[in-house]
């Protein structure tokens, strides 16, 4: 007898709740970002996942908590990473391609996490956009930090700074959504590439 019950990997039943959470969490990053939130639906994250659209709503309540769960954990493993760099008080010429390779260990293998942070299609007034503004703004704080820091900025006016960080968080996701369309790059070539990038860019 035909039914339309998604067919669950194997041992995924017998998973703990925490991995399992993380399956869906998984399922859901690929959604979103994929397709952003206004696109991604539960039935769909369920498929993927292989398990019950009942589920995702015990464990994470509606489309829009899970959208908070992901992209809290997708901002959580950035800003720890980038927040290394920053406290290791690098010199600009090392603290640049540092946080650049930070970035992208973060997300390798799961590029979509930078996407699903950027969503503009997240309704306003959700439990998911102000999730994302709050991953959103800590991430900008670090850039900030990161460049108020550095000796070769602080002469500047804090304005100025203030647009330096912009530029740069604008060029990490130019950098993130071309590295979206080559995901067979690793993180070594990205890292030099990226450095050959911004030598030219600051030499014009």
């Amino acid at each position: 007898m035909a039914t339309d019950a998604p067919v669950r990997p194997p041992g995924t039943a017998k998973l703990p709740r925490g991995e399992r959470e993380m399956l869906l969490l998984d399922a859901a990053r690929e959604e979103f970002g994929a397709l952003g939130y206004g696109g991604a639906s539960l039935g769909s994250i369920a498929a993927r996942a292989g398990v019950s659209k009942a589920l995702i709503v015990t464990y994470f309540g509606s489309k829009d908590g899970l959208y908070a769960a992901c992209v809290e954990r997708a901002g959580g493993n950035l800003r720890n990473r980038i927040e290394a760099v920053i406290t290791a008080a690098l010199p600009p010429a090392e603290a640049v391609p540092a946080t650049l390779a930070a970035i992208f260990e973060g997300l390798e293998g799961r590029q979509q996490d930078w996407h699903v942070l950027n969503d503009r299609t997240v309704p306003s007034g959700t439990a998911g956009a102000a999730a994302a503004s709050v991953q959103r703004r800590a991430v900008a704080e670090q850039a900030s930090r990161g460049v108020a820091s550095a000796e070769y900025f602080q002469p500047m006016e804090p304005d100025d700074q203030e647009i330096i960080a912009a530029v740069w968080m604008s060029a990490v996701s130019a950098v993130v959504d071309w590295w979206f369309r080559h995901p067979d790059r690793s993180v070594s070539e990205m890292s030099e590439r990226c450095a050959r990038v911004l030598a030219a860019i600051t030499h014009i």
